[in-house]
């Protein structure tokens, strides 16, 4: 990526995934996105974090003051109409007012009150969006390293992002180092974001990840996303 428009660390991410009926999810869906699956299933994930660093291009990675501040996500997983994998957001949660700006192609950001906080062996996430709802709170035991299984990639390894604005379809390339993954257990999950996205409660018992985070994230540039041309 020559040009990334956002460069960070994201760090203490927890990853929360449920299995959901293809079609439930893809009536969510804007129009060019196709809602893949997994095992037969669709799948939705909450991811809180926090985004440590975050600097737009030519900010040096060691200037005093750059922004950290907790990130929550609830996403699915889709192909573009160019083809690609990718993630479709349904809410993006952030503390940290800068990030509204990416509003202006598609991305659903919104300001929250969030909290990540650390205790013993548990780590502590709290949010609600600004004016309470939709709100969730979640409290993980991290566990062990584990060598991530197939499903596991699936689910966590994601190289782009979708949004949609005035009709056209965007797409933003996501770079980092591959997670590192560890088990987790939870402790506390009581949350209200997939109700809020249009989702029935889930009824399965949550895939759970924990990574203390990766390095050198960085998103480029937006640019539309044009339907893959047919071959032959």
């Amino acid at each position: 990526m020559r040009f990334p428009v956002l460069r960070a660390t994201w760090t203490t991410q927890t990853f929360l995934h449920w299995p959901y009926p293809p079609g439930r999810v893809q009536e969510l869906l804007p129009r060019g996105l196709t809602v893949q699956r997994y095992e037969g299933a669709a799948w939705v994930s909450l991811t809180p974090f926090v985004m440590a660093g975050a600097r737009g291009p030519g900010a040096r990675a060691r200037l005093p003051g750059l922004a950290t501040f907790p990130e929550t996500n609830l996403r699915t997983y889709v192909r573009g109409p160019d083809g690609r994998d990718g993630l479709w957001f349904f809410s993006l949660e952030v503390t940290w007012r800068p990030m509204l700006a990416a509003r202006a192609l598609g991305v659903p950001y919104r300001l929250g009150r969030l909290q990540v906080t650390r205790g013993g062996d548990r780590v502590r996430y709290t949010g609600a969006r600004s004016g309470g709802f939709p709100w969730y709170r979640l409290t993980v035991r991290p566990g062990a390293p584990i060598t991530p299984s197939a499903r596991d990639v699936w689910l966590t390894g994601r190289w782009r992002a979708y949004s949609r604005r005035l009709g056209v379809c965007w797409r933003v390339p996501v770079h980092h180092e591959p997670w590192t993954l560890r088990r987790a257990t939870v402790e506390t999950l009581e949350e209200t974001l997939t109700v809020a996205a249009g989702l029935p409660p889930p009824s399965d018992e949550p895939v759970v990840h924990f990574s203390s985070g990766v390095g050198c994230a960085r998103l480029g540039v937006f640019r539309p996303c044009l339907p893959r041309r047919p071959t032959g």
